[in-house]
């Protein structure tokens, strides 16, 4: 897979600095989103401009759709749920529904060292957010579970579109670029109804800068890259390192504290992403009869 694997783990770091750099800005999170998506939507549309109208494509267009319906069904889904369960359900689906979409659409079924390291990292990352009883949460949790699902199908959904893009030939900064082009253009009203005055305040224009460019056109960058030699399926176990990483800035730079349990859901999760990461051996083919 040569270094497919570290460009997803790459991009999954910078996904994971995202919170942090969020609370710089007073914004509402839809708003937030919403920048964040039109500026790094932009940027990869830019990005890959002149081959841009070459990778067009009714499937491309609908994935593009799903990008930006993801935000909403994220948001949607914490709002009833709380940020624990939330996060959980959207972020642990997504490889879920990554392996099952890929195996059903495209015949590339997942090995079972592949489900067994993701359902570990899952647990791991389940561990991980609830381990200080963030869990325990009211709200409407039935529907915000609903969007959760939701939120991960449509990032599965995504995700497998591009990867059979690049597989077919398409480079992967024009898959990107349409992608995410798309859904900026999708997510431009929704920023211009929630207000944009909060941009005016410069820690929020360098935060909502710094979102846009790194954590969505140079990660999906790097993501695009990854999908060309990496299986979708992996490339969405290994994209669960965001919230290690969220979860170790959250301790460096924010004073956090982590519980037992969520230390042992960060390791779990850990050696998991390793056990993907690794590439399973080629066995020889057997030698029939004496050699010559």
């Amino acid at each position: 897979m040569k270094n497919g694997p570290l460009a997803v783990v790459s991009a999954a770091v910078l996904w994971g600095t995202a919170g942090t750099a969020g609370l710089l800005v007073s914004a509402d999170s839809v708003a937030l989103a919403a920048a964040r998506l039109v500026i790094g939507g932009a940027a990869l549309a830019l990005l890959a401009r002149a081959r841009l109208r070459r990778a067009v494509s009714p499937s491309l267009l609908l994935a593009a759709a799903a990008v930006a319906a993801y935000q909403l069904c994220f948001f949607a889904a914490v709002g009833r749920t709380g940020v624990a369960i939330g996060t959980v359900v959207a972020i642990g689906s997504g490889p879920v529904f990554t392996g099952v979409l890929s195996w059903l659409l495209h015949g590339r079924r997942p090995n079972a060292r592949w489900a067994l390291a993701t359902t570990a990292a899952i647990c791991g990352c389940a561990a991980l957010i609830a381990g200080d009883g963030q869990l325990a949460t009211g709200g409407q949790v039935l529907t915000g579970v609903a969007f959760a699902l939701l939120g991960g199908l449509l990032y599965a959904f995504y995700a497998v579109t591009a990867a059979r893009a690049i597989g077919e030939g398409a480079e992967s900064n024009a898959v990107m670029g349409v992608l995410f082009g798309g859904a900026a253009v999708i997510m431009l009203p929704v920023l211009l109804l929630t207000g944009v005055e909060w941009l005016a305040e410069p820690a929020g224009l360098l935060a909502v800068a710094y979102l846009g460019l790194g954590t969505t056109a140079l990660s999906y960058f790097l993501y695009g890259r990854g999908l060309r030699t990496t299986p979708v399926a992996t490339a969405a176990t290994l994209a669960l390192a965001e919230p290690a990483v969220a979860a170790i800035l959250g301790v460096v730079v924010l004073k956090e504290h982590l519980g037992l349990v969520s230390v042992a859901g960060l390791l779990l999760l850990a050696i998991s992403l390793i056990a993907v990461a690794v590439p399973e051996r080629e066995r020889e083919p057997e030698r029939s009869g004496k050699e010559r």
